[in-house]
């Protein structure tokens, strides 16, 4: 990577410059960082220890003698001397939270994965910055990231200012709450961090760990994931644990509560993104008529979707777990005596499971 021979002067213009262009691709905030993650390497390392990631194998890879990879973006990007962080909204207007989440006949899916994919959309208008940057000041080493690398990116966004990480592990903005994506650049350019940070502002209040459904979280700040509702329809293969069934409810794929219930989402805005606008009235949906989707269909209306992620067996498996958790009726005691011995063993385990709840 090249030696940039900028004044400070100058870097302090593109930063501001940076912050600008930002807003005019869409971002709602950037902020610049250096590569130090601070305490946050050694709160990843005894998180692992303690088993929270659950079958997340992924989260521990990356790990040697030089730091663990998440913790050192230039370990990632050889040659990084900055992080520019950035954040988008997702919420889309008029989407129903509490409305769906509080109808159990209706299915609750987590509002960011509604619309279009985000990983696509965000990185490239994170490239398209990238280049813009290297437009005005030359050639420079550049990378762009949308939470599928190994990155500390809510710790990074935290020293870039974008706001702080609360109880829930969210990263938290007092002017916009938390339903918001977050992106990252990584750069050789020595551009001059953020002086100022906000300050963590969750104060007494428990109201994310106290909503949780299924109690996923082991204290403030400290997610187990095995518990979270997120792990368990998404990235949980095989049977989700019977214990932990009844507090799922009727969500079906991630989970809003622990943003729900924060009191800084009263500031959060919506988005002004067409892509994230939901898909197929899925922000609508019941649960019925999901759980009649065969492969083909689930895999032509979820298409470009978050949702594609969990799979098709996962997907019915999760919708047979909030049918029996809803309210008894012949109906749904008929779609679930129909779909067995349709999709797979461990299917059919979570129907009987959930005709047993409707018995």
């Amino acid at each position: 990577m090249p030696e940039h021979a900028l004044t400070r002067e100058t870097l302090l213009q593109l930063r501001e410059n940076i912050r600008n262009w930002a807003l005019e691709a869409g971002f709602q905030q950037a902020g610049i960082s250096g590569t130090d993650t601070g305490n946050h390497e050694d709160y990843l390392r005894r998180w692992l220890a303690a088993g929270y990631h659950g079958e997340m194998d992924y989260m521990a890879r990356h790990d040697d003698d030089a730091g663990h990879m998440r913790a050192h973006p230039e370990l990632l990007q050889p040659g990084t001397l900055s992080v520019i962080s950035l954040r988008m909204d997702y919420l889309a207007p008029g989407t129903e939270l509490l409305g769906q989440l509080s109808d159990p006949g209706k299915a609750y899916i987590s509002r960011y994965a509604l619309g279009r994919d985000y990983h696509k959309l965000i990185r490239k208008r994170l490239t398209e910055l990238g280049k813009r940057i290297e437009a005005a000041i030359g050639p420079m080493g550049f990378r762009a990231f949308v939470d599928s690398a190994p990155l500390l990116e809510r710790a990074l966004a935290q020293q870039a200012g974008l706001g702080w990480i609360g109880k829930n592990t969210m990263l938290l903005n007092r002017h916009a709450g938390s339903y918001f994506f977050l992106g990252e650049i990584l750069t050789d350019l020595p551009l001059p961090a953020e002086t100022t940070q906000q300050s963590n502002h969750c104060g007494r209040c428990t109201a994310c760990l106290d909503i949780c459904p299924t109690q996923a979280f082991a204290g403030p700040y400290v997610l187990d994931a095995r518990r979270c509702i997120s792990y368990l329809t998404i990235e949980l293969n095989g049977p989700i644990p019977e214990d932990l069934r009844k507090g799922m409810g009727n969500r079906i794929f991630g989970c809003d509560d622990c943003q729900i219930g924060c009191p800084w989402n009263r500031f959060s805005k919506t988005t002004t993104e067409t892509d994230f606008t939901p898909r197929h009235q899925l922000d609508k949906a019941t649960l019925l008529e999901l759980f009649r989707w065969d492969e083909a269909e689930f895999l032509h209306k979820t298409e470009g979707m978050p949702i594609r992620r969990t799979g098709y067996e996962n997907w019915v498996r999760n919708i047979a777990v909030a049918l029996g958790n809803g309210p008894s009726s012949v109906e749904v005691t008929d779609a679930l005596e129909q779909r067995l011995g349709s999709v797979s063993a461990l299917v059919d385990e979570h129907i009987r499971w959930a005709l047993a709840q409707q018995s």
